[in-house]
């Protein structure tokens, strides 16, 4: 059994690096490496059970909750042009430190928000720093893991990302709903998650780029030539499943309280938390399986979870749209899964943050897009008809990405 040998003295901090150098970094180190990524996502979606305290002290329309929502969108999309190649070529550290602090200052901007512009000004500094956050630090797990352990990195990465998208609406409802001034109460605890995730980016065993890719700093991400079919295939599935699960996050509240009758903020966040918690439990279950089933399993979900919702909304019951919710997160895992091994399997590491950015630029535009149509359409047609119509459009996305993949047999044998 051969054995690493340190010379006496040796700093841990110089062991790590070491190890990392050798791409052996401790299987701890990759977890904690994750906790970045899970810390700003809690973050993403920490506002959505206190939307309707925002509306009833502000007063909005549920088109404009959809559009303050969006702005999210248009600061993560904004980011990923240019965060994945800063990383590639400057090193993860440089574009995660900024991006902690933007989330930081998102958290004071909310919990003294008093108009609508501010909740926009909060949710687009959050998308910012979700954008650089996806590709920077998701491709940081990847490197701390090393070469011989990136199947367990993209598993880390994406479930770090979907158990914080769902911990921040649980947490957050369960404050409002107990803790004094809610919204102050809710982004001062985030607040002291995100200060320990910079405290473990401070001491992250990352190597800075060997060497610099070339082109343009800021442009639309891609990946190199030879792997657009794995980029499309996942973005045909992942897409889907993050628009679902954002309409549960921009409009499941008001469904709630329009069509169930219930206004608790524990219920929204709940409900979003039980989403999020199928996204990560779903990924482990079939870490094993082949991507191509991987991927289409995620797009059969994301199919039944529209059909349920239609239900949902045309019964008034609570238990088809917690049913919704939870297919709708199960699509959602499973199409980023099944997106982030296929990157981390072909992608050279000089062009993996750019790679990630380029996966989470197609799910996230219609991710923004569609649930901002539906919002005002629900506006002038009624909840119902707004909810219907999107789930119809949905479903043809979802069908669509499935039989993409059906008929992509090779390069998707392999296990996520």
């Amino acid at each position: 059994m051969s054995e690493t040998r340190t010379t006496p003295g040796t700093t841990t901090e110089e062991r790590q690096r070491t190890q990392t150098a050798r791409g052996s970094a401790p299987l701890w180190w990759v977890w904690l490496a994750a906790w970045p990524v899970t810390a700003v996502f809690v973050l993403s979606n920490a506002a959505t059970p206190l939307y309707v305290l925002w509306q009833h002290d502000i007063g909005f329309s549920g088109g404009t909750l959809t559009v303050v929502f969006a702005f999210y969108i248009v600061g993560l999309t904004g980011s990923l042009l240019v965060c994945g190649v800063v990383s590639d070529r400057l090193g993860r550290k440089l574009v995660l430190l900024p991006a902690l602090a933007l989330a930081l200052a998102a958290c004071l901007v909310f919990a003294t928000a008093t108009t609508v512009a501010a909740l926009i000004t909060a949710r687009l500094f959050s998308g910012i720093a979700v954008g650089a956050v996806v590709s920077a630090g998701m491709a940081a797990v990847t490197d701390v893991a090393g070469p011989e352990r990136k199947r367990t990195a993209a598993l880390l990465a994406s479930c770090a990302m979907v158990f914080g998208a769902g911990l921040g609406p649980l947490l957050a409802g369960i404050l409002s709903e107990t803790a004094p001034a809610p919204t102050v109460t809710v982004f001062a605890v985030e607040a002291v998650l995100l200060a320990t995730a910079v405290l473990t980016v401070l001491r992250m065993p990352l190597r800075r780029p060997e060497a610099a890719t070339k082109g343009a700093w800021i442009r639309l991400p891609g990946v190199p030539r030879g792997n657009g079919r794995h980029l499309a295939l996942g973005i045909a599935v992942f897409a889907p499943g993050i628009t679902a699960t954002s309409f549960v996050l921009s409009l499941g509240p008001s469904l709630l309280s329009g069509l169930l009758g219930t206004t608790s903020r524990i219920v929204a966040g709940a409900m979003a938390f039980v989403m999020f918690l199928a996204a990560t439990g779903v990924q482990f279950a079939v870490q094993r399986l082949r991507r191509r089933t991987i991927l289409t399993a995620g797009a059969f979900s994301t199919t039944l979870s529209m059909i349920t919702l239609v239900a949902a909304v045309h019964t008034s019951s609570a238990a088809a749209l917690i049913i919704s919710a939870l297919l709708a997160g199960t699509g959602q895992g499973l199409g980023q899964l099944g997106g982030l091994s296929l990157l981390n399997a072909g992608i050279p590491p000089d062009r993996l943050a750019e790679a990630n950015a380029a996966l989470n630029t197609g799910g996230y535009l219609p991710a923004g897009i569609l649930p901002v149509l539906a919002g005002y359409l629900s506006d002038g047609t009624g909840l119902t008809n707004g909810t219907t119509t999107f789930a119809g459009a949905l479903t043809g996305l979802a069908i669509t990405g499935g039989l993409a993949v059906h008929a992509s047999k090779r390069h998707l044998t392999d296990p996520a």
